[in-house]
């Protein structure tokens, strides 16, 4: 795909080879936390940790991380408080 210039297909290519590693339950539990309102700061950035460390999935971790940026500044993460 990237050969044929096709550098956002070869990203979500590479990414969804990433998440053969992963667990279909953390796949959902991601889907879900990824949702507005769905999880805080904290659980996002847990979550694209383990993603990282635990399944060596670097680009869904970023995918969280800049997902956490947006959420942050569009006021859609649940408070970490309650």
């Amino acid at each position: 795909a990237e050969s044929a210039g096709k550098k956002q297909v070869a990203e979500n290519l590479r990414r969804a080879a990433e998440m053969t590693a992963v667990p279909d339950a953390t796949v959902i539990e991601m889907y879900d936390r990824l949702r507005p309102n769905r999880a805080t700061k904290a659980q996002l950035v847990d979550m694209a940790d383990t993603l990282e460390k635990e399944y060596h999935a670097p680009m869904l971790a970023r995918l969280v991380r800049e997902a956490v940026d947006i959420y942050e500044k569009r006021g859609i993460l649940l408070p970490e408080n309650g």
